[in-house]
C-alpha cells in the first residue's frame, strides 16, 4: 500500500486520540527513520525520549532476540532471572533499596502514589491525607497521574480527580509552605518538567523540599521518567545535586523501546507501605521486558553513554542558544542536557511541519516550544545537520 492508504486505513480503526503527523514510519537506524516510501528523517524526538540508544543497536536487539527463544512472560507469581538481574542494576545505579516492575510511566505513577497514601495510612490509621503537586507538570493520562498533573485543561473532563491534591509551583519553596498541612503524606515533582515546558527544578529548591520531608516525615517524590536515564547526563536527574528522594518512578528509555517502567523507594519506604495483595501488574517485569532494561545498563556502562551525552548536551545548548540569538521569535532556550526546548513567541506547529517536510522530526512542549529530546548516542554533526535544516525552517516562516 501507499503511505496515503496506509493512513487512511489507520484512521478508519484507531481511536482518534492523537492528532499523527501524515507519515508512516517504517525502520530505523542509527539516529535516522525511514518512511514506508524511502524517506530519510533525523529523529530529535527518540520516540519520546525512548530510543536512547538509538535504532537497530544490534547487541541490543541480539538481547531481545536470545531472551525470546528462552521465555517472554511468566507472570509475577514466579521469579525470573531478568527481573532479578533488572531489579539489582536499578538499585545499584539509582542508590534505592526496592523496585516494582510497571510496563509504562504513568504505572509507576500510579504506585508511588498508592505507597504514599498507604505509608501515611499505617502511622495514623486515616484516609484523608494529602499530596502536592506542581502546577505545569505532567506525570500520565491514567486517573491517578492525572489527578497530580499541573495542567486543569487535561483533567477538566475527567473530574473528579482522585482528590486530596494541592498544586504548588516548581521553584517557588513558599507555595509550596503554603501547601503544606497535618494531612500531608507526599511532595511529587518531575526533575525536570517535560510537556510543562523543559523547566529544570532548582537545587536550592529540591533542598529544601528534601529538608521539609525530612522534618515532617513526608515523602518526596521525583519522577524521572523523562528526564531520567541520561537524558540529562546523570543517570537521573537528581544525582547532580546528591539530593535523594524516598521514591521514583522511572521509564521512557529504561529499556529503551521495550514497554516498561518501574517505581523505587528506600528501605524505610518499603517495609512501611505496600504488602503483599497492594499492588499487582500482570505483565510488569516480565523476562523480555528485564532482559531490554538489564542490556541497556550494559550497554551505557561499555559505551559511556552517560559521558557522552554530557558532551553532546552542552554542544546541543550552544548550538540552540545560537539560534536563539539569531532569530527574534525565540524568546529563549532552557532545559538541561539532551532534553531542551526552544521558547518561541508564536505556535511553532508550522515549523515543525516544515521541518519534517525536509527531513527532520521535532516535537513540541505546548503550542509554543519546540522540544529536542534526541538519542543519547547523539553526535554533533547530527547537531549540526539538525540546526541547519531548522535555521532554514526559521527564516522561511
Amino acid at each position: 500500500m501507499q503511505m496515503k492508504e496506509y493512513i487512511e486505513e489507520a484512521e478508519k480503526a484507531l481511536l482518534h486520540t492523537y492528532n499523527r503527523y501524515q507519515v508512516v514510519l517504517e525502520k530505523g537506524e542509527g539516529v535516522y527513520l525511514y518512511d514506508t516510501e524511502g524517506k530519510k528523517y533525523l529523529d530529535f524526538v527518540s520516540g519520546i525520549a525512548v530510543f536512547a540508544l538509538g535504532y537497530g543497536n544490534r547487541e541490543y536487539n541480539d538481547a531481545l532476540k536470545e531472551q525470546i527463544d528462552k521465555i517472554i512472560h511468566t507472570s509475577n507469581y514466579y521469579y525470573n532471572v531478568p527481573a532479578i538481574e533488572a531489579a539489582k542494576k536499578l538499585k545499584e545505579a539509582s542508590g534505592m533499596d526496592r523496585v516494582f516492575f510497571t510496563n509504562s510511566g504513568a504505572e509507576a505513577v500510579e504506585g508511588v502514589i498508592k505507597a504514599a497514601r498507604k505509608y501515611a495510612y499505617l502511622k495514623d490509621g486515616k484516609t484523608d491525607h494529602e499530596i502536592i503537586a506542581m502546577n505545569h507538570s505532567f506525570h500520565g493520562r491514567t486517573m491517578g497521574a492525572l489527578s497530580v498533573t499541573g495542567n486543569p485543561h487535561y483533567r477538566e473532563a475527567f473530574e473528579p480527580m482522585i482528590g486530596n491534591i494541592r498544586f504548588a509551583d516548581l521553584n517557588d519553596f513558599d507555595s509550596v509552605l503554603a501547601n503544606v498541612n497535618e494531612k500531608t503524606c507526599a511532595v511529587i515533582l518531575e526533575t525536570v518538567q517535560g510537556e510543562g515546558g523543559l523547566y529544570p527544578a532548582e537545587e536550592d529548591f529540591l533542598r529544601k523540599i528534601r529538608k521539609l520531608c525530612d522534618e515532617r516525615d513526608i515523602l518526596m517524590i521525583l519522577d524521572e521518567i523523562q528526564c531520567g536515564m541520561g537524558r540529562t547526563g546523570y543517570l537521573y536527574a537528581w544525582q547532580k545535586f546528591g539530593i535523594k528522594p524516598d521514591m521514583m518512578t522511572t521509564a521512557k528509555a529504561l529499556a529503551c523501546g521495550v514497554p516498561a517502567g518501574a517505581f523505587l523507594m528506600t528501605e524505610k519506604v518499603g517495609q512501611n507501605s505496600l504488602k503483599a495483595g497492594d499492588h499487582g501488574t500482570t505483565y510488569g517485569g516480565n523476562p523480555l521486558a528485564c532482559a531490554a532494561i538489564c542490556k541497556v545498563f550494559d550497554i551505557y556502562e561499555k559505551e559511556h553513554i552517560l559521558e557522552h551525552a554530557r558532551e553532546a548536551g552542552a554542544y546541543l545548548e550552544e548550538a540552540l542558544d545560537a539560534l536563539a540569538e539569531e532569530f527574534d521569535v525565540i524568546e529563549t532556550r532552557r532545559g538541561a542536557g539532551l532534553m531542551q526546548g526552544l521558547v518561541c513567541k508564536e505556535p511553532v506547529a508550522g515549523i515543525i511541519a516544515k521541518a519534517m517536510e525536509k527531513g527532520l522530526i521535532l516535537i513540541n512542549a505546548g503550542s509554543n516550544i519546540i522540544r529536542f529530546v534526541p538519542a543519547l548516542i547523539i553526535s554533533k554533526e547530527h547537531i549540526d545537520e539538525m540546526t541547519g535544516i531548522l535555521r532554514e525552517c526559521l527564516s522561511e516562516r
